[in-house]
């Protein structure tokens, strides 16, 4: 037995919460799957100080548990689980939940999001869901390490430029270098090795990150050539290397880049299939705050209403 729906929410960070907000407000009568992470990236963030309207800073977990409720007073239809395949390959969308139901929606709004890629020591894990000193992104937590010394790891555009952002806010920068050189462009490894308080250590893995059990101490590294292991004292550890969009099941169906993003028509969420809208980190590997999710969110709500409107003539 499938079930019908007339716009269905992938996705429970602040793009599919605000999604649902402006699609309940709508008449709209969203349903919300949450994910596997539900509230996204920001449940695994301790301090939200850029957020508009919390003039004294949130919580990511607080943050989400919000905007969950104020989907919820507008009537949202919010579920446990997470869709595993989806067929949009006819004129009604197909999707299917875990546990096997069966769901045909009229618009589809995803909103899964990306997650970042760690190193996956077990010393980094800890700090990060500890909330003491491992984040993947500068631009969230760099105030709080503001006149520390931190490490970053990471040898592409966003970990120069993540690094060049931490250097006017934090006393000195330690970048490491997997290999002997950047992947970066060259204009971005110009930026950061003209940079004075940014010392960047080539052929350099990281062995731990050291800490009080806490709060992060210190990142123990080594040099992949010589071998010779030393401790670098730091306050944070901020991880570059990427970020994976939580796209995979829809690759068949939807315009993707090169690693995974969906593709929007410029100016508007629409995919390349009618009907199918995307908001959030699943499309934007350019931003990634929870503002600009959020932003997106109410688009794809709006685009969807104009589609479903279009519909019923």
């Amino acid at each position: 037995m499938s079930e019908h729906v007339k716009c269905l929410i992938i996705g429970s960070g602040p793009a599919g919460y605000t999604a649902a907000i402006y699609a309940a407000r709508a008449n709209m009568k969203p349903v919300l799957y949450q994910g596997t992470q539900p509230g996204g990236q920001l449940t695994t963030t301790n301090e939200v100080e850029n957020f508009p309207g919390y003039p004294n800073g949130v919580t990511g977990p607080e943050m989400m548990i919000q905007l969950q409720d104020q989907a919820k007073r507008f009537e949202t239809d919010i579920r446990d689980g997470w869709v595993t395949k989806v067929d949009f390959s006819g004129p009604v969308h197909k999707v299917w939940i875990h546990d096997g139901k069966e769901i045909h929606c009229d618009a589809v709004i995803i909103s899964t999001g990306a997650s970042a890629k760690y190193l996956g020591l077990a010393s980094e894990q800890k700090y990060l869901q500890l909330g003491g000193g491992v984040s993947a992104c500068a631009v969230c937590d760099g105030f709080f390490y503001r006149n520390q010394e931190v490490v970053i790891v990471g040898a592409g555009d966003s970990a120069c430029e993540e690094a060049h952002y931490l250097s006017k806010l934090c006393t000195k920068v330690t970048m490491l270098v997997r290999r002997d050189e950047f992947r970066a462009s060259k204009i971005m490894v110009a930026r950061v090795t003209k940079t004075e308080n940014i010392e960047i250590l080539y052929n350099t893995e990281t062995e731990e990150v050291l800490g009080d059990g806490q709060v992060v101490t210190g990142v123990r590294v080594k040099n992949n050539l010589t071998q010779v292991v030393h401790d670098i004292p730091a306050t944070g550890f901020f991880v570059a290397i990427g970020h994976q969009p939580n796209t995979d099941i829809f690759k068949d169906y939807l315009n993707m880049d090169e690693t995974g993003y969906i593709k929007n028509v410029p100016g508007s969420t629409k995919t390349n299939i009618a009907g199918v809208f995307v908001s959030g980190d699943a499309a934007d590997h350019v931003y990634r705050q929870a503002i600009t999710a959020a932003g997106t969110g109410c688009m794809a709500a709006l685009d969807a209403e104009r589609y479903l409107a279009a519909l019923e003539g």
